[in-house]
């Protein structure tokens, strides 16, 4: 660790805590991680360059300058009043103010609810002329169009949670450490929301869990909440909640100093955001509950352009770990925070299939994030404040398999969406910046500019193609992506740019593809997802535990049937250009039966033909399919009607 950086930083954490005290924009930057185990770089990194740009479908309005610029003449002239847009619109909007969390629950009764705290920093919105109540917004979503505050969580955390506003969406759990910049005294409130989301009840209130709080991480369980504290004698604390009523604090260790962090679907890991870069721990005595439990650390990675390390969250993408990780705000070269400084840390993808040894992949960021585009943006609405700028803070993701995308709040460049199905090469596909307004809403006197305020971590209800957030400025969105956009098949078609040598190319497979009774193309009966994932020659579209889809160009898609082992049983072609036996889609079916030996019906309307290991589907008159399956699909109709329904066939 660079420890002269490090003092740096402190020095100016410690000037702006004076400067800004009372200003809203102050909100993480008293933030003074400091790292007890050393952060190690990575052999070599990505290039850090920005991110392949989102293509706008109709009906988009575009932003009107580099990727992630609000420029000051557009609001000067009006022309920004409308907001800017990209695969992107906006379905319902709450509230005029907004803080670092939004979730998304629904119970047991399919009641819909988002949670948003609404202050940047308590109390100074306690002063604002919008009369909004202070607290943790409840909404009612079972309208996205038209969301229902029904009531404000007001217990002392809740009041003011800072980042630390968490959720267990398995359990149904909310809860949040009294938290602000710098320090507040440990008290966390828990609340049940599994029986009506819409009114939480309040199990545990400033119960007295961990000495300082800031941020903090939930066990997907639901059980352990680990409150965290950058710039306290604690880094965290692991707190049993199994009783919601009456906490129990299981260790207060100062081991790793954490500022956000995630814990692993089985408990056992923690990644934590530290002061230089990112630490993994074993957290499998919290989890199991052992006395005196010790919280050890795997491994550690810094990289080059970090700034201060927000929060990590592992993600599973073609069956292989990794985790993304942002840094929020900028600094100089000499690793101080400032107004629109030099070095944006923004984010990245961390391939974990080695655990001791992570390694970044790929880095997420725009064009405003560079550092040659710095100058020019500099007199911009929002950039002269450093703790708001155009830079990062939140990501997330819609869930941890297979995410596809993952949604991040960039500040004054509101909410950016990226396609990460190949995660060393990310690709933007949707952008919205909220008409700007001004912090006057939230009561700070420091800095009054018409700008985009997006702090906060976002929240996705996936099946309706939603995202939501909020905007410090003004308030709670729910949007909506295109379908495209959703999809990974928008306007942006090709990757480029930050991610390492030999990815997977092209977005589509060829239109003309050789089908052999092996074979789709590279795609192979009895290859390992890895293996079909590094020799296809494209990203897949989607994938799932138990199968792959690749598109086509000009039209089809490519299907892999997996079994438990990970192995493809069935892989079929949908275009039109690949043939079996001379055999392709819309081949009627009378010419196709002539070709192939044998019939089985595997279900009333869908007749499979088979030659070999040769498989083509047939509906109504023509073949809908052609491929190729295993020896035990060639013999058994079951078993073939298992890997059909696994493809949406």
């Amino acid at each position: 660790m660079n420890t002269h950086k490090t003092r740096a930083r402190r020095a100016t954490w410690a000037a702006l805590a004076a400067v800004l005290s009372c200003a809203p924009s102050a909100a993480s930057a008293l933030d003074t991680p400091q790292l007890t185990v050393r952060a190690k770089a990575a052999a070599a990194e990505p290039a850090i360059v920005a991110t392949p740009q989102a293509g706008c479908e109709a009906g988009s309005r575009p932003e009107p300058s580099i990727q992630g610029r609000l420029p000051k003449s557009e609001v000067d002239s009006g022309r920004a009043d409308r907001g800017y847009w990209c695969n992107l619109s906006v379905v319902g909007r709450s509230g005029n103010t907004g803080g670092f969390r939004v979730h998304r629950y629904v119970d047991k009764q399919r009641h819909e609810c988002a949670y948003y705290d609404t202050a940047l920093l308590f109390p100074t919105n306690a002063l604002s002329l919008s009369a909004e109540p202070t607290g943790v917004a409840v909404l009612d979503m079972s309208n996205p169009a038209k969301p229902v505050r029904t009531t404000t969580l007001l217990t002392p955390a809740m009041q003011t949670p800072h980042e630390s506003l968490n959720i267990s969406v398995k359990r149904g759990v909310l809860a949040a450490v009294l938290g602000n910049p710098a320090q507040y005294p440990g008290g966390i409130d828990v609340y049940d929301i599994s029986n009506d989301c819409r009114y939480p009840e309040v199990k545990a209130a400033g119960f007295p869990a961990t000495p300082f709080g800031h941020e903090s991480g939930m066990a997907p369980d639901g059980n352990t909440f680990y409150p965290s504290s950058p710039a306290g004698p604690y880094g965290f604390s692991a707190v049993d909640i199994s009783n919601p009523m009456l906490p129990r604090t299981l260790v207060s260790t100062n081991s790793v100093n954490t500022h956000g962090m995630s814990v692993s679907d089985d408990g056992r890991r923690g990644y934590h955001a530290v002061g230089n870069g990112l630490v993994i721990t074993d957290l499998s005595d919290v989890q199991e509950r052992k006395p005196n439990p010790q919280v050890r650390s795997i491994s550690s990675l810094t990289w080059s352009n970090v700034t201060i390390p927000q929060y990590a969250e592992p993600v599973t993408i073609g069956g292989k770990p990794y985790l993304f990780e942002v840094d929020e705000y900028s600094e100089n070269e000499g690793g101080s925070a400032t107004a629109n400084g030099s070095r944006v840390g923004a984010a990245r993808m961390i391939d974990i299939s080695d655990e001791r040894a992570p390694r970044v992949v790929s880095n997420i960021r725009l064009q405003v994030h560079q550092p040659e585009s710095r100058a020019a943006i500099g007199g911009d609405y929002g950039a002269q404040s450093p703790v708001q700028g155009y830079a990062a803070h939140y990501c997330a993701v819609p869930q941890r398999s297979e995410p596809g995308l993952i949604a991040c709040s960039m500040i004054a460049s509101g909410l950016r969406v990226f396609d990460i199905r190949d995660p060393e090469r990310p690709v933007e596909v949707a952008y919205f910046m909220a008409p700007p307004s001004t912090i006057s809403a939230t009561g700070g006197p420091t800095i009054d500019e018409r700008s985009n305020w997006a702090m906060s971590q976002p929240a996705f209800a996936p099946e309706r193609r939603e995202v939501w957030y909020s905007d410090g400025n003004s308030g709670f969105y729910a949007l909506r992506l295109s379908e495209a956009a959703f999809n990974g098949t928008s306007a942006n078609a090709q990757r480029s740019g930050s991610g390492t040598a030999g990815g997977a190319g092209s977005r589509c497979l060829p239109r003309r593809l050789k089908v052999t009774s092996r074979a789709v193309g590279r795609v192979r009966v009895g290859a390992k997802r890895a293996a079909v994932l590094k020799a296809a020659g494209a990203v897949p579209k989607r994938t799932t535990k138990r199968s792959l889809r690749f598109c086509v160009e000009r039209g089809g898609s490519v299907l892999a049937a997996l079994d438990r082992r990970g192995r493809v049983t069935t892989v079929v072609s949908t275009a039109k250009g690949h043939r079996a036996k001379a055999i392709a889609r819309g081949t009627a079916r009378k010419s196709a039966e002539r070709r192939f030996k044998r019939s089985v019906k595997v279900r009333p309307s869908l007749v499979v033909l088979y030659r070999g290991r040769n498989i083509a589907g047939v509906k109504g008159r023509r073949v809908r399919f052609v491929g190729a399956v295993d020896r035990k699909r060639a013999r058994s109709a079951r078993a073939l009607r298992s890997d059909l329904r696994k493809l949406g066939l």
